[in-house]
């Protein structure tokens, strides 16, 4: 059973205990009690109303929030993409350069290498 009906069946038990205990202990006459069983009841279906207006636009409401989310989202993941496809594009041409430096820079350390090498050879 769904949270919303045993919400509503709860409601249901509920209103017909408290009716039946109220029916039996109240000092009332019956003109009285049946007036105010009446007004209870409508008052308690106007709450039941109620209750079903508000769990139907919080349904919708999220059914929104969801859809505008995965619109969301689905931009997002498209931007990004972009992004990097951008990214990727602008740093391509540069990296040849890049690994030409970094080949000079580990040729000229090993050179500085040896020379420290001989130097220290020469002592």
């Amino acid at each position: 059973m769904s949270k919303k009906k045993s919400l509503t069946l709860g409601f249901i038990v509920g209103a017909s205990v408290s009716a039946g205990i109220a029916l039996l202990s109240t000092p009332e006459s019956g003109k009285d009690l049946r007036g105010r069983v009446k007004s209870q009841s409508l008052e308690l279906k106007e709450l039941l109303m109620n209750l079903k207006e508000d769990s139907i636009r919080i349904k919708e409401q999220l059914l929104r929030t969801s859809k505008e989310g995965a619109v969301l989202v689905k931009e997002l993941t498209e931007e990004m993409r972009k992004s990097v496809e951008d990214w990727k594009t602008a740093v391509e041409p540069q990296q040849e350069n890049i690994h030409q430096s970094l080949e000079q820079i580990e040729s000229s350390i090993r050179e500085l290498e040896e020379k420290l090498k001989n130097t220290n050879a020469n002592s």
